[in-house]
């Protein structure tokens, strides 16, 4: 099952590798594949799934990455404010990138 995350976070300790993707290669990774969204906010699950072409649901869950497991981070390239829940529009300009997550050990 791959994880869809919307921040690089540790869930457990371990050895963990982080890349970048572009979208294809996100894409690509998430193809025929059982999905596990951890996106805790409706607009940032919205773009995500626009981008992806899967459905990302939102979903505030305490997500726990398995050994061996692959993530997708979907990373915005700001910080926004605390409380702060960004449009479509926001996220679009705010601007973003993925990365590639995977628990080692």
């Amino acid at each position: 099952m791959v994880g869809i995350l919307n921040c690089a976070i540790i869930t457990n300790e371990g050895n963990y590798t982080l890349t970048s993707l572009t979208l294809e290669e996100a894409k690509e990774i998430l193809v025929n594949k059982k999905i596990i969204s951890a996106v805790g906010h409706k607009s940032t699950a919205q773009i995500l799934t626009q981008l992806l072409g899967v459905e990302v649901k939102e979903n505030r869950i305490e997500f726990s990455q398995e050994i061996g497991q692959i993530c997708v981070v979907f990373k915005l390239n700001a910080r926004i404010p605390e409380g702060k829940i960004l449009t479509k529009e926001e996220i679009e300009t705010v601007g973003y990138s993925f990365k590639k997550l995977v628990r080692n050990s």
